[in-house]
């Protein structure tokens, strides 16, 4: 159950960080209800997962994954561009992510 709470986390702040732009800058009412659902969201799941997972672990995870995911979004509907120099980042953050689940601690 935790990495369903973990999944549940990931969609919620990931839907709050798609929304910023349109809150322009907490001026725009719904846009800036949605960040705020999203992130509280997000907060409330992971209390929820750290009971049961190490809290390094799970922020590796939810920041990887959101990272990645906020990346696809951005390039895909908010007109980010994809440089080599993005790709290489978010290889680095997958990678730490890797290296935290195999080799850190309890393994």
């Amino acid at each position: 159950m935790p990495y369903v709470f973990l999944a549940l986390a990931i969609v919620a702040e990931v839907f709050g960080t798609s929304l910023l732009r349109a809150t322009e800058g907490f001026t725009r009412f719904w846009p800036s209800v949605g960040v705020l659902v999203g992130y509280g969201t997000a907060a409330v799941l992971l209390t929820r997962v750290v009971q049961h997972l190490s809290v390094g672990v799970t922020y590796a995870i939810w920041s990887a994954v959101g990272t990645a995911l906020i990346v696809a979004i951005a390039t895909l509907f908010l007109g980010d561009q994809f440089t080599p120099a993005v790709a290489v980042g978010l290889l680095l953050v997958v990678s730490g992510v890797v290296v935290l689940n195999v080799l850190g601690p309890g393994h």
